[in-house]
């Protein structure tokens, strides 16, 4: 879902943007090569495989660090505007709208530990690895994007062609021109330079869906192999290591996704990326719904394994972790399903249709039947893989 959702139409916006457009058939050619070159990676073993979330670690880091400097360059040369602090006033509104992104940043720290028995000491590594990387995101994210906000004015940034042409617009300082109408024209070294940091964009999307992929598909060949799905999912392959089957399997849905997308939206980038990411987050938070009550449970049903990690404060202290995070990841679901739910009642501002996509602006049901209609087909899957295990459950008592 990520990968043939929003991650494929943010490369390819990106590629376009930056470099040339896509006509027809090319635009299919593009995003299938982006899925597959995915696949092809999560395929390998984590001793080979590792290296591509690795460069694309290295590659974020120099992308974003070199243009976090070009922003301080852009900042110096035409000054930065205050941002009211009127517009950071939380609201009820704003929270149905925040939401949603916010958790989803705070979601999948957990999976490293799906690969934990092919890791030295994954006691002491996985830890450090989610502080160092936690540490790493909230430099490198957070200071491009507040100096973005900083430098542009906020309407040129209020959509997935936007971000872009606001990223394209700070590497002018080496070369290039801003039109009337916020046209970005890139020259020379501003070219040069754009295209340098394009490539990396495009590449640290591939391996941000790698990485997450390499533990996904862990976790959902063991639970085939424990009988939640069909047995032959949870073979895991003698020569890789790695559960070949799913990552196969994921990579054709994928591109049945991304090829249904592009042809149901009309290639409108905004529309696609505006529906797969709310699909995207939707599915996993959906699993989320489940994952976390399971603390308690297994705390409560299996006191006495051995837990690395631990929550503090006790059987109270499980609970209201379980139920917090739960409550939250339910309360994501619903609004993703329908934005603004809540909106306009008992007193709160604002309008529920203003919390659409502005790309399905209007567009009520054609917006909640871009969620509902594949959330049905899922979860029709996901009972039929569960009534698939049903021998293998029964095979292990």
């Amino acid at each position: 879902m990520w990968v043939g959702g929003s991650l494929c139409i943010i490369a390819l916006t990106t590629w376009e943007e930056f470099f040339t457009p896509l006509p027809g058939g090319w635009k299919y050619a593009a995003g299938l090569l982006f899925i597959w070159g995915g696949a092809l990676a999560v395929v390998q073993s984590v001793r080979i495989g590792k290296w591509v979330p690795i460069a694309g670690a290295v590659a974020r880091i120099v992308l974003l660090g070199f243009f976090l400097v070009s922003v301080v360059v852009y900042a110096t040369r035409h000054g930065v505007h205050t941002l009211p602090a009127g517009d950071f006033a939380p609201t009820y509104a704003g929270f149905v709208a925040l939401v949603p992104v916010l958790i989803f940043n705070y979601v999948g720290f957990e999976l490293p530990s799906s690969a934990a028995e092919e890791m030295t000491n994954p006691k002491r590594d996985i830890p450090l690895s989610i502080l160092r990387s936690g540490l790493a995101a909230l430099l490198l994210y957070g200071g491009p994007i507040l100096g973005i906000l900083f430098v542009l004015p906020s309407e040129r940034i209020g959509s997935l062609d936007g971000f872009i042409d606001a990223c394209k617009a700070v590497f002018t300082v080496y070369g290039g021109s801003i039109a009337a109408d916020g046209t970005v024209h890139l020259t020379g070294a501003g070219a040069v330079f754009g295209g340098v940091a394009a490539a990396g964009l495009i590449i640290g999307l591939l391996t941000s869906g790698v990485t997450w992929a390499m533990g996904a598909h862990r976790a959902q060949a063991v639970a085939c192999a424990d009988g939640a799905g069909p047995a032959w999912l949870g073979h895991i392959s003698e020569k890789h290591g790695t559960p070949v089957r799913v990552n196969l399997l994921s990579a054709i849905l994928a591109s049945l996704l991304f090829i249904l997308a592009l042809n149901l939206t009309g290639g409108d980038g905004e529309k696609y990326f505006a529906a797969g990411l709310g699909l995207t987050i939707c599915t996993t938070f959906i699993s989320y719904v489940i994952t976390f009550p399971s603390l308690a449970v297994l705390r409560r049903k299996y006191p006495s394994v051995p837990r690395p990690y631990s929550v503090p404060g006790g059987r109270l202290g499980v609970r209201l972790v379980s139920a917090l995070a739960t409550a939250f990841v339910a309360f994501t679901v619903v609004v993703l399903i329908w934005p603004g739910f809540g909106v306009g009642w008992f007193g709160t501002a604002g309008s529920a249709a203003d919390a659409l996509p502005a790309s399905f602006a209007g567009q009520r049901l054609r917006y909640t039947l871009s969620q509902v209609v594949p959330l049905t087909l899922f979860v029709g899957i996901g009972l039929a893989f569960y009534a698939a295990g049903a021998r293998t459950r029964r095979e292990k008592g």
